[in-house]
């Protein structure tokens, strides 16, 4: 059983799901009572519960469960899952989650557990993604001459990946890795108003949440993707677009944001006209030129 005060974390988590059933907790019916008592003990548990089988759990009714949840102030019981899955990954410790994922469990199909896992996340992701806020990241690309791609640790992954990529369709983009300590002299010497794409996943990583808050301070745009709408650099980000995810995840989610950041590029690409092919005519020369890849015909 998981003892949710070793998650709950005061500071960064003051609108969790947790302490939203903590606070309105004396206010519920009885059996309303023992369905918040019992998932703030067994979050693990009921994250992954149908609202029949946690009525059955909890010896109360389907609607009881429906009042719960509405009492809590969510528009419906998928909401209110989020929002606990939500708590969860940006609590769990790597021992929770390899028992959660069942990792030392013996006769396991895990490829196919893998696979139908993101298949499942990235069905969720195109029935759950908020195609104008996607669309807008890309505005603020084609808005800034001067961008920086920035990530730390599993996140660094992905801002690499981003940068790597916008650099074969546009100029002016360098990526920063957010565990260098030269990254605050990156951001410091800057041109004025430059943009930032900072990519962070859980568990955020400080470095990256002092990072965010040295690049408002320093007047630049920062724009951030990340996977829950708990995270801690939100507070700083004068955008954000958050990458649903349907599972918690055991060391990380990727296809999600990989797909996302696909789609970024692609649409940026689409935008840039005859400004993409003449980039990517310069680069291919280059490339001959310096015999930087392998060539069939050389």
């Amino acid at each position: 059983m998981t003892n949710p005060t070793s998650i709950i974390n005061p500071v960064l988590n003051s609108n969790s799901v947790m302490t939203n059933i903590i606070s309105r907790l004396d206010t519920l019916t009885p059996k309303g009572q023992i369905l918040g008592n019992y998932i703030m003990q067994n979050p693990t548990k009921a994250v992954f519960m149908t609202i029949k089988e946690l009525a059955e759990t909890c010896k109360t009714s389907e609607a009881t469960v429906i009042r719960f949840i509405d009492s809590c102030g969510y528009k419906g019981y998928s909401e209110f899952q989020q929002a606990l899955k939500g708590f969860l990954d940006t609590g769990l410790t790597l021992l929770d989650r390899a028992d959660l994922k069942g990792i030392r469990k013996p006769d396991i199909n895990r490829l196919n557990h893998v696979v139908l896992e993101e298949m499942s996340n990235l069905q969720y992701l195109y029935e759950s993604i908020d195609i104008h806020k996607l669309n807008a990241v890309v505005d603020y690309l084609v808005q800034n001459p001067s961008v920086y791609v920035a990530g730390s640790r599993l996140s660094y992954t992905f801002a690499y990946f981003m940068g790597w990529a916008l650099t074969r369709i546009r100029k002016g983009v360098t990526t920063i890795k957010g565990s260098d300590t030269t990254a605050i002299d990156q951001i410091a010497n800057a041109p004025a108003n430059s943009l930032v794409i900072m990519v962070a996943t859980t568990r955020y990583p400080n470095e990256l949440i002092k990072l965010g808050k040295f690049i408002r301070r320093e007047g630049h745009t920062l724009v951030l993707i990340t996977d829950n709408t708990m995270s801690p650099i939100i507070q700083f980000a004068n955008f954000f677009l958050v990458v649903p995810m349907n599972s918690i995840p055991f060391i990380g989610n990727t296809s999600n944001m990989l797909c996302v950041i696909k789609y970024i590029i692609q649409e940026l690409a689409s935008r840039l006209g005859e400004d993409l092919k003449t980039h990517q005519q310069k680069l291919e020369q280059i490339y001959l030129e310096n015999d930087i890849l392998f060539n069939l015909h050389a």
